[in-house]
Order: C-alpha cells, then sequence, then structure tokens
C-alpha cells in the first residue's frame, strides 16, 4: 500500500471514530462526562460545550505517569500509566491546564455556567 492511500486510511479510520463517539454521556441531573486522553505525550481533544457541573474524565495511555494540573489550582489529578481520574468543573471560564512532569502537554478547558 502506498503511503499517500496508507494516510487516506488512516485519516478516514480516524474521522469515523471521532464522529461515532458522544459529545458528553449525561449524567444525573443534567451533567455531563467528557473524556480528556493523554497519549503520546500530548492531551487529546478537550470537550467543547462543558459546563460547570460537568465531569472530566482524564484518562492515562502513555507508558508514564501524568497529571492533569489546573494552573489557577482548581484541580490537580495524578495518574499513574493505564489509570483515570475525574475533575468537575466547578467554575465557569478559562482554564489552563499542564501536566507538571511534562510542560510542553498543554491545553486549555473552556467552561461556561450551567
Amino acid at each position: 500500500m502506498g503511503r499517500r492511500r496508507a494516510r487516506t486510511l488512516i485519516t478516514l479510520v480516524f474521522l469515523a471514530a471521532a464522529t461515532a463517539m458522544p459529545a458528553g454521556a449525561q449524567q444525573a441531573g443534567g451533567a455531563r462526562e467528557f473524556t480528556v486522553t493523554m497519549d503520546n505525550m500530548v492531551f487529546g481533544r478537550v470537550p467543547t460545550g462543558a459546563k460547570v457541573g460537568d465531569t472530566i474524565i482524564w484518562v492515562n495511555n502513555d507508558t508514564v505517569q501524568h497529571t492533569a494540573t489546573a494552573r489557577d489550582a482548581s484541580f490537580d489529578v495524578r495518574l499513574q500509566p493505564g489509570k483515570q481520574g475525574r475533575t468537575v468543573l466547578s467554575k465557569a471560564g478559562s482554564v489552563a491546564v499542564y501536566c507538571i512532569y511534562h510542560p510542553m502537554m498543554r491545553t486549555t478547558l473552556r467552561v461556561a455556567a450551567s
């Protein structure tokens, strides 16, 4: 298989998987759960439309320890390889998130009021 065809196939598989995933699973009381993976030393796609009261499930798919640490100190989730942890979003606004062990791992959560 040529490189171009392989890239096209990989892109199609990725797009199919991304569109098949729900935006957020509904919890009791209308709150939702969103999953953010850590893989290949980067944070995966963060949710759009997250609100105060929603839960972020952080999943470490790497072979090294990571954290999901809010710069404003609102949460600090430490994860061993293959583990997951949760954060309930408690305030609206833009939250810068990084890994304390790998500072180049950064993302931003945008949280709306509920």
